[in-house]
């Protein structure tokens, strides 16, 4: 008899209600992949995107990339990971489930000092705030940096990272209990979203920033612009307010000869050597205390609908995990 094991499935494109807890056949590793028992899952706003059907994906469909749990069993070609081995990813598929495959290339080891909770939290937005600051725009001590959300999962995560590297760093956050999280986090100032970019050059006795984060996109773009010194750098990582619409390219010019970069996780994890980098240096800050992931919200499995509903209403702070 065929075993299963509940996992949640959209069966058509739709809001939060479409998906729905269902038991489905147990799934089986094949060559160079992972079974895995599911302690937690990171939930991601392009999951939202997915189960709308603004980006495509075949349906039936269970959502899920990132995800922290058990190896329970290994498939042939597998090298460097055994059952027991605690591990997380970034990159996994149809992680909404109480057992999930994860290509071995693509899974992290999970050091000993690191709850499995937390690693589901930190993979995806903790390798994206490694590639933002370390190669996307390489950010020097001493420098000045805008970045938006303070107070979402990357944004705490790169706030902690920016000040171990010395910089400082200016947030936008949209209420009080959000600006008390990014302060926290160590962030130098926070601002409320309205007239930001005045603020910001008045911090900055008028030269703006070196660097702008910003995953918020459509709503924050014109401002990011104008918060920026000459030869700045706009960094758009996300669009949570919208995508941004075509743009005139001589508004670069006339800005002061600055420069937009739109860059995805995928792209900085091109191979072992790159994600072993990213996943050890974001693990082992973990590990060593210097950097904490917060577990905004939590949600049994069968409350994912929920827990798109409280993402997407910008309800959340710091990362929402899910848990089989």
């Amino acid at each position: 008899m065929t075993e299963h094991c509940n996992a949640i499935v959209a069966s058509a494109p739709g809001g939060p209600e479409v998906l729905v807890l269902t038991h489905v056949p147990m799934p089986v590793p094949g060559s160079g992949e992972l079974l895995v028992k599911v302690a937690a899952v990171g939930v991601n706003f392009i999951e939202s995107y997915q189960r709308q059907g603004i980006y495509p994906v075949p349906f039936p469909f269970t959502p899920g990339a990132e995800a922290a749990g058990t190896v329970v069993a290994v498939g042939s070609g597998v090298h460097g990971f055994a059952v027991g081995d605690r591990i997380a990813t970034a990159e996994g598929s149809a992680c909404y489930a109480e057992f999930a495959i994860v290509p071995a290339l693509k899974a992290l080891h999970v050091p000993a000092g690191v709850p499995l909770d937390v690693a589901a939290a930190l993979p995806l937005q903790g390798m994206t705030a490694h590639y933002l600051m370390n190669s996307t725009y390489r950010v020097e001590p001493g420098q000045s940096v805008l970045l938006h959300a303070g107070a979402g999962g990357v944004g705490l995560l790169l706030t902690q990272l920016l000040k171990e590297r010395e910089a400082r760093v200016i947030t936008t956050v949209s209420t009080e209990e959000k600006e008390e999280l990014s302060r926290v986090a160590g962030a130098d100032e926070v601002l409320g979203y309205e007239n930001f970019a005045e603020q910001v050059r008045e911090l900055t006795d008028g030269d703006g920033v070196d660097v702008v984060f910003d995953g918020v996109g459509k709503d924050t773009f014109d401002g990011s612009l104008a918060s920026l010194r000459t030869r700045g750098t706009l960094v758009l990582f996300g669009g949570s307010s919208g995508q941004v619409p075509p743009f005139d390219l001589q508004r670069l010019n006339a800005g002061g000869s600055l420069t937009v970069v739109r860059p995805k996780l995928a792209d900085y994890l091109r191979n072992p050597q790159e994600r072993s980098w990213r996943a050890t240096e974001v693990f082992n800050a973990a590990a060593s205390g210097h950097l904490s992931a917060r577990i905004g919200a939590r949600f049994p499995l069968a409350e994912a609908g929920a827990a798109h509903a409280a993402l997407q209403g910008r309800r959340t702070t710091g990362k929402v995990i899910l848990e089989p």
